[in-house]
């Protein structure tokens, strides 16, 4: 730890403590094809930056004796990589948290797989992330993993990429490859909608433009990639307009209390305020906002906005459950049970049309199927392609059919109210996760039944079979 800080722990405790309170907080995560160095990138940011505590570094330096792979030198992955699976295959598996400070800013960092196969994970740890940084061997380039991963964060909506060519000792520190990686994942960003994504080389082995500007890269005049997470503008994406809280809990400790409690995913509150339930409609006046205190009594506040935990008191006797969403009556969104989503499947057992699911959205859980596949997505080339299931880790658009009425809003105007999960009945394990695009009119849905999607699947056979000429693949092209 650096001495300035460890001087100012001694001297003032509450002063440390209350300037570290106050600090912006940025969560970034490390993304891109297996090997790229993800790990040892985040290790690297941890050593140079001094936030590497002696016990630490004695046990890195034990480790990297029996499993790391840089010869003599310190492995500084295996600070990241701590299953024992991780450090005996040198993968990265699970999403690993890690957290440190520098003088400016509070930082989260979540290290996520490589391996296709760990897609689902990746996916968790950049649904919550303010930026990402997408790592690109310069000696291979932009690789499907690296389409993949920069889709889904585009998917879900991180602002910030970064994207940090890696290894570049490998390269001899060319200036000229970094410009043709940096060209090709340009114009891949294009089609993806990504703005503005900053490149920068780096090689985490050796430290080159990570904390420290490197010697070897003269030509770079870019910031150190430390730096730039430092300084990097963090756009807060909350909603405080559109006031959404799905209840959680509805807290009855005694006979003349009824509060009803959550975390605000949008929008402010204030006593006095006129309310609607959904989706039953009822309405009535906020009564009370009470926040929670950690060490005194819960105290009433007039107002609190997203994203506080509050409890809320009414006016009048409504019956709310968990699950429900209170709005304000000014601004009620849209209420449905057919909604078109885009759906990131996560889960070995594939994805068929018809199938009955648990669909959990905020606080609600409600069951549902998904009546018909829109389109697939390609992520090399972002082509969109018939398909009639959903195998791991692919994406597509399709049609979610709810067996109840839900309010939500489009995922890219409000997350909280604009995502789900799809869990499985049985198991309870997690199969996708999904973003609501729109509702569907009467007209764009598609009436699914078994016994029709076999006599399709058959007839598609059947087509391609014997009238190859027609150059079509389904009956939806004939028609």
């Amino acid at each position: 730890m650096a001495v300035e800080k460890t001087n100012l722990l001694e001297t003032d405790i509450e002063g440390y403590l209350k300037q570290h309170e106050n600090k912006e907080l940025l969560r970034f995560i490390t993304c891109g094809s297996v090997d790229d160095g993800k790990s040892t990138l985040i290790g690297r940011l941890l050593h140079d930056s001094k936030m590497i505590f002696e016990d630490q570094l004695a046990a890195i330096n034990k480790d990297s004796k029996k499993h790391g792979t840089t010869g003599e030198e310190v492995d500084l992955a295996l600070l990241v990589d701590g299953l024992q699976s991780e450090r005996e295959q040198g993968i990265t598996i699970d999403v690993a948290y890690r957290y440190f400070a520098t003088d400016k800013r509070k930082f989260i960092i979540a290290d996520t797989p490589g391996h296709e196969q760990y897609t689902r994970n990746m996916a968790t740890g950049a649904s919550t992330a303010d930026l990402a940084i997408i790592l690109i061997d310069a000696r291979y380039g932009v690789q499907t993993q690296t389409r993949r991963h920069s889709y889904i964060t585009s998917l879900l909506g991180t602002k910030n990429i970064v994207v940090a060519v890696n290894k570049m000792d490998l390269v001899d520190f060319s200036e000229q490859r970094f410009n043709e990686i940096k060209a090709e994942y340009t114009v891949f960003a294009k089609e993806l909608g990504i703005e503005n994504p900053i490149f920068s080389p780096v090689s985490a082995l050796t430290g080159d433009n990570v904390v420290n500007p490197s010697e070897n890269m003269p030509w770079f005049t870019g910031k150190p990639l430390m730096q730039l997470l430092d300084t990097i503008e963090i756009g807060d994406d909350t909603d405080l307009e559109h006031f959404r809280f799905p209840v959680q809990y509805v807290n009855r400790p005694h006979l003349d209390f009824r509060g009803f409690c959550g975390t605000i995913a949008a929008g402010n509150i204030a006593v006095g305020d006129a309310i609607t339930v959904l989706p039953s409609m009822k309405t009535s006046t906020v009564k009370q906002v009470i926040q929670p205190a950690t060490n005194t009594d819960d105290m009433e506040v007039k107002s609190a906005f997203a994203p506080m935990a509050i409890t809320l008191t009414l006016n009048d006797e409504v019956d709310i459950s968990r699950g429900d969403m209170i709005v304000k009556s000014s601004d009620v969104p849209q209420i449905a049970d057919n909604l078109e989503v885009m759906l990131v499947w996560m889960n070995e057992a594939a994805m068929r049309p018809g199938n009955d699911y648990l669909i959990k959205r905020a606080t609600n859980v409600t069951t549902g199927r998904f009546s018909a596949i829109d389109y697939k997505v390609d992520v090399n080339t972002l082509e969109k392609t018939p398909a009639e299931s959903l195998e791991l880790n692919e994406i597509a658009q399709c049609q979610l059919s709810l067996n109840q009425m839900i309010s939500f809003d489009p995922y890219a105007q409000i997350k909280g109210t604009g995502s789900f999960i799809v869990i499985d009945k049985y198991t309870n394990a997690t199969l996708a996760a999904g973003m609501i695009v729109n509702k569907l009119d009467a007209a764009s849905q598609k009436t699914f039944t078994k016994e029709y999607s076999a006599f399709e699947q058959d007839l598609n056979a059947l087509i391609r079979q014997h009238f190859p000429e027609w150059e079509c693949k389904s009956i939806a092209d004939v028609l």
